[in-house]
């Protein structure tokens, strides 16, 4: 240890005394050369700066190295640049920019080597918070829906996880403050387990990426990005409430940030709550209310040479599982059964500058308490069966509770550029404990230890991008026998380890200037997750009684994904198509048998494919800028090979199509927009043995906003409302499918955010 600690000291010493770089200058328009407060950002450092009314910008305190520098304003065409900065040098860069009505381009910080959407070899979609919250979404893991090729199974509104071209659960893995979020995301009815609140966008990773971030990235990645500190030297708050009519809930979130030239800190807080939500028929599903409270904080030290930022995140999150539609009721408190989770989140990212390469030391600390109320302790205490509807009571004894830590460590060297080589090396890995402390087990005590190692590179000439990367990884589970020997319920010890190679390559072709291809073809891994390998009971939340197998072995799976894309000032077309050959793909099948009143279901294995794509249309007609067309159609389908049987929660086709136009003017009114969206979900009858079809629907969503400025205050005003029509509708991800009961009816969304 003591060895530890005097290198990372002398590591730091040797490079504090880097001299200081500066890069300034001043930003035009190319028609009329008038100056654009545009906003310069460099992702490596993520230091950045907006040029002030004359044009006129300056970033101090870069380190020495060569570093991406994306200049970027709405309307503008983005430009990105690599510079060099050696030896306190101060760089004038002058920079004209070409009026385009493409979005402004965002930097993808889910892929190692920070490019522009439009330069990064995978295609990895990108949509910021404040976007989807102007569209209506209720939750975070709503609001992704709208992404191509994501969606989400629901229960309710208050629990919701990630779906990726119809791959979920354990095959999904979430990534907040750069480090793994860990909270028993193994569950159908277990959420995604964190709010939108002070997290500026999410990137989805479409596809295995277990080259980047191992185990459990099967099927892609969902990237939440932390919100920014304040720029240097300023100092800024926001307040924001949002009423939602359908629940009427409530949803308040205050924010504060301050910054220097080398200290930086930010701190917000939220609390949200919903009544039970309103089908189109007019019912209100019993038990379908939820409440979150959630505080994020951070702090960072920034010089030439080192960046250090820590990040914390308490979520406390109380949610209602619905099961029927009984009493009607606005009540906001809790009745069994219900969820109690506290979720802490740590984060610690430095970087270290050297001369012509850094070193990304990220290291994360994770604490899951899962607590889960439910209603036989009361009926067994009330024979009239009132139990059902009891509000909850603090202090109660939980049926079921679960605590879950976890540390990680993520270690990345970029080494120095060897001609048009980028090259990164690094390992990752994590020490895990599961606990049991309620009444139930659901799965047994367990220690879980993941290490990888990978090293990829990109290679750059004019027209051609490749990128390529190898990894290996291994992962050791052990647990602790469950129950008493002698039950049939009992669950062994277990011991078992996997490892797994994985590859991928991938291109970007320019054909012509406005025409690229990307081609990219990968493998991924997942190891059985602690339910399939040794469940042995009633697992309440999902209604049956499940049987896991401890021989199962990995998922293995190779994906080939092929995109193109046409972009000019009028129109932008897309279409992505891939193929996902999954082997020893893990299902839960029904046996037909039964116990204690649920139908058993074992874990079972067999290969499996999935294929589809994504199609896109954007069109904004030049000079009529203002003005967007965008349509979208989304394609799943999933088959188990060799036997004659769909998927399980493959979700439906969808068609989407926004109509929307935005205005920015005035020195008072900043920027006002106006949508009109139609969300064709078509009939889902490609279904596995034990689900359903699901009729198709059609959804008309619309909202209105804008932003006013009075000098130092900034007012961002928002209303949109969700299904229209109030149709009523049952998705087929719901899992109150079962049950017959709706999704949510028509809802009003109206959000006031002020901004000093």
């Amino acid at each position: 240890m003591k060895s530890y600690l005097f290198v990372s000291l002398a590591l730091l010493f040797a490079v504090w005394g880097h001299a200081q770089n500066s890069i300034t200058g001043t930003i035009t328009a190319a028609n009329d050369g008038m100056p654009i407060p545009a906003t310069i950002h460099i992702p490596q450092l993520e230091k950045g700066t907006i040029a002030n009314n004359n044009g006129i910008y300056t970033i101090n305190n870069i380190p020495n190295g060569t570093y991406t520098v994306v200049y970027s304003y709405l309307g503008f065409a983005t430009i990105s640049e690599k510079t060099q900065f050696v030896n306190g040098t101060i760089i004038t860069r002058d920079v004209i920019l070409e009026e385009s009505a493409v979005e402004i381009e965002e930097v993808i910080i889910s892929t190692p080597f920070h490019k522009l959407q439009s330069d990064n070899v995978m295609k990895v979609e990108r949509v910021s918070t404040d976007a989807l919250n102007s569209r209506g979404a209720v939750t975070l893991a709503e609001g992704i829906t709208n992404i191509p090729g994501v969606n989400s199974v629901s229960t309710g509104l208050g629990i919701g996880k990630p779906v990726i071209r119809g791959l979920s659960s354990n095959r999904v893995l979430t990534y907040a403050q750069g480090v793994r979020l860990e909270n028993q995301q193994f569950g159908d009815e277990h959420g995604l387990g964190i709010n939108e609140a002070g997290i500026e966008s999410v990137e989805v990773i479409k596809g295995p990426a277990s080259l980047l971030y191992g185990s459990d990235a099967l099927g892609g990645v969902l990237y939440l990005n932390p919100e920014r500190f304040a720029s240097s030297n300023t100092t800024e708050g926001d307040l924001r409430s949002s009423f939602f009519s359908n629940t009427i809930g409530f949803g308040n979130t205050a924010g504060f940030r301050s910054s220097g030239e080398q200290f930086k800190f930010l701190a917000r807080t939220t609390y949200v709550t919903h009544s039970d939500y309103e089908t189109g028929d007019g019912d209100r599903v019993t038990n379908s209310r939820f409440n979150e409270t959630d505080l994020k904080t951070g702090i960072r030290f920034q010089n030439n040479a080192l960046k250090s930022t820590f990040r914390y995140n308490y979520n406390r999150s109380n949610i209602g599982i619905p099961e029927e539609i009984a009493a009607q009721t606005t009540s906001k408190s809790l009745i069994i059964p219900y969820q109690k989770i506290d979720n802490h989140l740590l984060s610690l990212e430095n970087t270290f500058y050297f001369n012509n390469s850094s070193l990304d030391a990220k290291f994360g600390y994770t604490f899951n308490d899962r607590s889960e109320f439910e209603d036989h302790h009361e009926e067994e205490e009330d024979e009239e069966g009132e139990g059902n509807h009891e509000e909850g009571e603090e202090g109660e004894e939980a049926a079921l509770r679960l605590k879950l830590n976890t540390l990680s460590y993520d270690l990345k060297y970029n080494l120095p550029e060897l001609g048009n080589f980028e090259t990164i090396v690094g390992i990752q890995g994590l020490y895990q404990t599961n606990e049991n402390f309620g009444e139930e087990i659901l799965i047994p005590d367990a220690t879980k230890i993941d290490f990888g190692i990978f090293a990829t590179t990109h290679y750059h000439l004019e027209k051609v991008d490749l990128q390529a990367g190898l990894r290996y990884d291994h992962r050791s589970i052990n647990t602790d026998a469950a129950r008493d020997m002698a039950d049939p319920d009992f669950i062994p010890a277990l011991d078992k380890n996997f490892s797994s190679f994985n590859a991928a390559i991938g291109a970007k072709i320019v054909l012509a200037e406005p025409v690229d291809l990307r081609i990219n073809l990968a493998s991924g891994f997942r190891a059985p997750n602690l339910a399939e390998l040794t469940s042995n009971g009633e697992h309440e939340g999902t209604n049956r009684y499940e049987v896991g197998d401890p021989n199962l072995e990995n998922e293995q799976n190779v994906q080939l994904d092929v995109s193109a894309g046409f972009r000019n000032k009028h129109v932008e077309i897309f279409g992505s198509g891939f193929y996902n050959l999954v082997n020893n793909y893990i299902f839960i099948e029904p046996t037909g048998m039964m116990i204690e009143d649920s139908f058993v279901f074992n874990y079972k294995q067999n290969d499996a494919y999935l294929y589809g794509g994504e199609f896109g249309l954007h069109l904004h007609p030049h000079p009529l800028d203002w003005l967007h067309l965008e349509s979208s159609f989304e394609s799943v389908v999933g088959r188990l090979k060799n036997v004659d049987s769909d998927l399980p929660l493959i979700p439906a086709n969808t068609v989407s199509n926004t109509f929307r136009v935005e205005f920015e003017d005035g020195s008072l009114r900043k920027q006002t927009y106006v949508f009109l969206g139609m969300r064709n979900t078509l009939k889902q009858s490609n279904i596995s043995e034990f689900e359903t079809p699901t009729p198709g629907y059609t959804l008309i969503n619309t909202g209105v906003g804008g932003t006013l400025q009075f000098e130092q205050l900034q007012l961002d005003l928002g209303l949109s409302v969700t299904n229209l029509f109030n149709t009523t509708y049952i998705a087929h991800l719901s899992r109150l499918k079962v049950d017959g009961i709706p999704n949510m009816g028509r809802n009003l969304k109206l959000s006031v955010k002020a901004t000093l």
